[in-house]
């Protein structure tokens, strides 16, 4: 098995990075008639931007709202809209799921494609791949193309602008990272593009896991005043950049799996991707049988920037056994990346898991809650 690494021909960051759009898309030679699939927040936010730098760099630009959710559905209208303005580039701006409707659109027609994500929420802009969903919102498959963006422009003035819980739900994807990565390496499985995990892949997840754990309250609290800071900065790398290359080029396991279980439950479609993530974590974790502390400390992480730990977290308050199995089944679907485990893994292993995951994280967070209404005793009170 041959070692693969991919990446994106080109990445960009920083402050109010939209401004050099027009001129980053010129070096790479993208000319032409760019179709722009974008959330409406998006264009709210950088329609006078667009407009601006496409006209600095003589490129002609159309518009085209998305629906919400990245279905074929959705693909076949935008990848229409490409053809009727006789697009020679796709540019997506906004969410994960705008991004991998972009990419979709650009595959479907043999067109380069931009990622301009407005959200530091999913690990996707970087990617060769799409996630798509049933307009329901029910996981359907994933889509494999043959190469990576051509741009990745990434604009922290808008990272900054963002909701907190979205920010946080990409350090949930992160959080996955190196953990998945670790577990196909080891188990000498493939990566998302089919061959063995290089050492470089393998650094930069464990690269990821250790910037969010250095920065991730931090750049929290940046969002939350609206700041952009070196610690914002960093951990929007670890989200986007690090997290994309060390997922792909990595590869995935059980924590992407039972995220896809999860799906199949309505209750959980108001949390985010990397919010199931950071749960289908800790059932990985649990599975695998990794060391306690170390499920502590992934614990203690989520528990300190808000990420869920328990089902109830993720609006699973009174689960059947029934719709247990089915979450289960569905995690440990043909092609699911949870047969990248150097072991069997069986719906009634996931199922156990999930339950155990549960408790522990039950658990933890009740500690965590003791320990904070608990007040430190000072000297006095120990005489």
């Amino acid at each position: 098995m041959l070692s693969v690494f991919c990446a994106p021909a080109r990445y960009v960051q920083g402050r109010n990075a939209t401004a050099s759009l027009g001129e980053e898309m010129k070096k790479l030679g993208l000319t032409g008639v760019a179709l722009l699939i974008a959330g409406r927040h998006a264009q709210q936010l950088l329609a006078a931007t667009w407009k601006k730098t496409f006209f600095a760099a003589g490129l002609e630009y159309a518009t085209v709202d998305f629906s919400g959710e990245c279905s074929h559905r959705e693909i076949e209208r935008c990848k229409s809209e490409a053809i009727n303005h006789k697009a020679t580039v796709i540019v997506g701006a906004g969410g994960g799921k705008v991004l991998d409707t972009a990419r979709a659109v650009a595959a479907a027609l043999n067109l380069p494609v931009v990622n301009c994500p407005t959200l530091a929420s999913s690990d996707a802009p970087c990617s060769a791949l799409s996630v798509v969903y049933t307009p329901e919102g029910e996981f359907e498959e994933y889509l494999f193309y043959k190469r990576n963006p051509d741009l990745v422009l990434v604009d922290t003035a808008i990272i900054a602008k963002s909701p907190v819980r979205l920010l946080v739900a990409g350090m949930g994807d992160a959080l996955a990272t190196w953990f998945e990565a670790r577990t196909v390496f080891n188990a000498c499985k493939r990566n998302q593009v089919g061959g063995a995990t290089t050492i470089s892949a393998r650094a930069l997840a464990e690269l990821c896991y250790n910037t969010l754990l250095d920065d991730g309250a931090d750049a929290m609290r940046a969002v939350s005043t609206g700041s952009v800071t070196p610690a914002l900065e960093r951990l929007v790398e670890a989200n986007t950049l690090l997290s994309g290359l060390g997922f792909e080029s990595g590869g995935l396991a059980v924590a992407h799996s039972v995220h896809n279980g999860l799906t199949v439950a309505p209750e959980t479609h108001s949390s985010y991707h990397g919010e199931k993530v950071a749960f289908g974590l800790l059932t990985q974790l649990v599975l695998e049988g990794q060391p306690t502390a170390e499920i502590e400390e992934v614990l203690e992480f989520c528990l300190s920037v808000g990420l869920p730990v328990t089902l109830a977290d993720i609006g699973l308050t009174d689960m059947s056994s029934d719709l247990l199995g089915r979450i289960a089944s569905r995690t440990v679907a043909p092609g699911e990346t949870a047969h990248n485990e150097p072991f069997e893994v069986t719906a009634e292993a996931v199922a156990d898991a999930i339950v155990a995951a549960d408790s522990i994280g039950q658990r933890f967070k009740g500690f965590e809650e003791d320990a904070r209404r608990t007040p430190a005793l000072s000297a006095a009170d120990g005489i």
